[in-house]
């Protein structure tokens, strides 16, 4: 079996950071992916799909030095869906991508730094034990 999800995609805001009791650092954002299609007249229209995103302890801390608002990413991880009780006692659910692996492809261009400061191209990963191994066929039909 395989869950796996990988996404390419611009940050919708600055990675939110928290420590918890234990130390352990968590990061959450949103990630925005486009799609463009041609509608029924003919026209082209652009759909955004908005994705939630959390990072763990040493790539949550990545996360927070080198990840900002409008940067395009490349985000490797699982999808998870988890539902809890709110304060009224209503049960709430989300679908979220726990990444274990990111790479920063470039940021927009009305923000993109100066040639020597850039930070593109760096690839992050985080060892997960629960993913599928690195030696598994890619040659699978999907």
């Amino acid at each position: 079996m395989v869950n796996r999800v990988m996404l390419i995609g611009n940050l919708g805001k600055d990675p939110e950071i928290r420590s918890l009791e234990n130390g352990a650092m968590v990061a959450k954002f949103t990630l925005a992916t486009h799609e463009t299609y041609k509608d029924k007249n003919g026209e082209y229209k652009k759909l955004t799909e908005w994705h939630d995103i959390v990072m763990w302890r040493e790539l949550a801390e990545r996360a927070q030095s080198m990840l900002k608002k409008g940067m395009q990413v490349y985000i490797e991880g699982k999808l998870t869906h988890r539902s809890w009780q709110d304060q009224d006692n209503n049960t709430k659910k989300i679908t979220e991508v726990v990444a274990n692996t990111f790479r920063i492809l470039g940021a927009r261009k009305e923000e993109q730094p100066d040639a020597d400061n850039t930070s593109t191209n760096q690839t992050v990963d985080t060892p997960v034990h629960d993913t599928v191994p690195e030696n598994i066929d890619d040659g699978l039909p999907f």
